[in-house]
């Protein structure tokens, strides 16, 4: 295919279509499933089926540490590891504008492509559709990963008790901040990355150590680590207390939060998860996520509580105290 930019065309379903998925999509992501060029896919499941689905808006596309692609791959692995499954396939949509650079898409899938190879999942069906000039923003994604539940999961909000400890495997608001610094043009003593990451080989991991001692799960994106403690708080009626001299934050992070009037509790997260487990195993799940990824910070933050019910309540570094409320309105658009 040696046009330059994407065409109406290419989402017309004639010549320019098949061109494009054969010389990139097709080509980048050979297996038996998406060779049948069916409009969906046969798949081998037995037993429970974990499914979930995202659709990625991320402005810029290409950022410091990703791109709309890797992050297309990993949110959606993400969401089913979450739900204590091992994901296994995954359908991939594009929603293009008129004028994208080809070679941009093609970095787009390259990244998918390794993406999803690192994550153990294959691409196995889609959609690609062409919308006029101004009409989008160069290119939106959606996907699907399905896989199996985990045999050790039991993962639902029910099973959290009083005494639950609260663990976060790595520092917070790297990937908002990432995103948020390119596009104020700002410049710090270390380059702030973003985080997106696949998780599903560490909780798969921790899930066959400790099982059902694990009772939640929860990747910390939109709304950031406070959106999901308040979520936990509302739908239990307990309480989540948290300190924050225990919560891990990069210095760099923190300085941008800071210049930009932040507060990274509430910015999205594209490699960091939360997990609420029993307080007799915490040490011991801490400490194991420390050998699984000896370059991250887990933490302890903080426990389920009957004191304050449907509230969570942050311990300054000192000694004060605030409720956390639910991020009201968008802290930082298309962020994901």
């Amino acid at each position: 295919m040696d046009k330059k930019k994407i065409e109406l065309g290419h989402g017309s379903g004639g010549l320019l279509t098949r061109e494009l998925l054969d010389e990139l999509i097709f080509s980048t992501f050979r297996n038996p499933y998406i060779d049948q060029k069916h409009d969906g896919a046969v798949l081998p499941l037995t037993g429970e089926v974990v499914i979930s689905t995202d659709s990625f808006v991320v402005s810029p596309i290409f950022f410091k540490g990703g791109d709309i692609g890797e992050l297309a791959v990993n949110g959606s692995v993400n969401d089913v590891a979450m739900c204590g499954g091992i994901p296994k396939y995954l359908s991939l949509a594009f929603i293009i504008e008129e004028g994208l650079p080809v070679e941009d898409l093609k970095k787009i899938l390259q990244s998918i492509s390794i993406a999803a190879k690192r994550s153990g999942v294959e691409v196995v069906t889609g959609d690609t559709k062409v919308v006029e000039k101004g009409k989008g923003d160069r290119i939106f994604i959606n996907t699907t990963a399905v896989g199996m539940k985990h045999p050790g999961a039991d993962i639902t909000m029910s099973r959290i008790l009083p005494g639950d400890q609260i663990i976060v495997n790595n520092s917070l608001a790297q990937h908002g901040m990432a995103i948020m610094s390119e596009r104020e043009g700002l410049a710090f003593e270390s380059a702030i990355s973003s985080d997106t990451t696949n998780l599903n080989y560490v909780v798969s991991d921790i899930l066959d150590r400790f099982g059902t001692q694990i009772h939640l799960l929860r990747d910390a994106t939109r709304g950031g680590v406070a959106g999901v403690l308040s979520e936990i708080a509302v739908d239990t009626s307990l309480g989540v207390f948290l300190k924050e001299e225990a919560i891990p934050l990069q210095k760099q992070v923190a300085a941008a939060c800071d210049l930009l009037g932040l507060d990274p509790l509430y910015v999205a997260n594209e490699g960091v998860f939360l997990v609420v487990a029993h307080q007799d195993i915490a040490h011991d799940l801490l400490e194991a996520l420390k050998v699984q990824d000896p370059e991250a910070s887990p933490a302890i933050i903080g426990e389920i509580t009957t004191a304050h019910p449907e509230m969570v309540v942050l311990e300054s570094k000192i000694g004060g105290r605030r409720v956390v409320t639910p991020l009201i309105g968008e802290q930082l658009p298309r962020i994901c």
